[in-house]
Formats: structure tokens, sequence, C-alpha cells
């Protein structure tokens, strides 16, 4: 798969789920990777349901669970953002997405790196601009 127009964010929480929804409504190709028993604290607004209803929608956007990035293709056609249970991230290799952004919130790294993608993004407390990501937003 080419990079064009996938963004890859670790993390579907409440919090996440603000920047994949926005991601998906510019017309990114947004894959979301979790754990297989992701935790958020307002759960009817976190894509990382998909895990245990294997679908959910925040607003107008849905997203899907699937259980390989071979299924992704099927999931964006559909208009829809993918869901797949990958916590050490080594999807990222074979996806080369143009972007990926670190939403898990665990005021930690684990292990995002700016060798992922031609943009990585840290999200809150953990990272370091220009040591392990491009970018941090706090």
């Amino acid at each position: 798969m080419s990079n064009n127009g996938i963004v890859v964010v670790r993390g579907g929480g409440d919090i996440a789920t603000g920047t994949i929804y926005r991601l998906h409504r510019c017309g990114f190709r947004v894959l979301v990777l979790e754990s297989d028993a992701p935790t958020a604290i307002r759960r009817t607004v976190s894509f990382c349901e998909a895990i245990y209803d294997t679908q959910t929608t925040v607003e107008d956007v849905s997203a899907v669970h699937v259980s390989s990035v071979d299924q992704c293709t099927a999931v964006w056609e559909s208009n829809k953002v993918a869901v797949l249970i990958d916590l050490q991230a080594k999807s990222i290799k074979n996806l080369q997405p143009l972007a990926v952004v670190d939403a898990i919130l665990a005021k930690k790294n684990f292990g995002t790196n700016m060798d992922m993608a031609p943009i990585t993004i840290g999200l809150g407390p953990g990272f370091t601009a220009g040591n392990d990501v491009h970018a941090v937003i706090e």
C-alpha cells in the first residue's frame, strides 16, 4: 500500500476520537491501532468501542473493527474509519502511512518514533519534538 492519504492513529479513546474524526472529515484514510481491551472515560464517543461492538458511530462517522490491514481498503472505500488491534504498531511498517499520530495519552511514549512516517505527532505529555516525534501537541 502507498502512503496516499493514510494516517495511523495509535489509540482510539475519547480524546483521540476528536482527532480521528477531524482527520476523517478532512479526507484522510484513518487506521486506529488499539489494544484488545481498550479503555476510555467517555465510551459512547470513542472509536475504540468498535473493538467490543464490531462497529461504532460518533456523530456521523462510523468506525469498523478489522482483523487485518488487508480489510482496511474496503472500510475506507465505504467512508469509514478502520480500527485494528495492534498495540505494538507492527502494521505501520507495511502501510507506510503519510503520518502517525500517537494519541494513547499515557504520559509516556510507547515506542512512537520519527522513522514510522514522514510526519509523526505525539498528543499529550511524554514526547519530545525533534527527538522521538516531529511535533507535540499537549
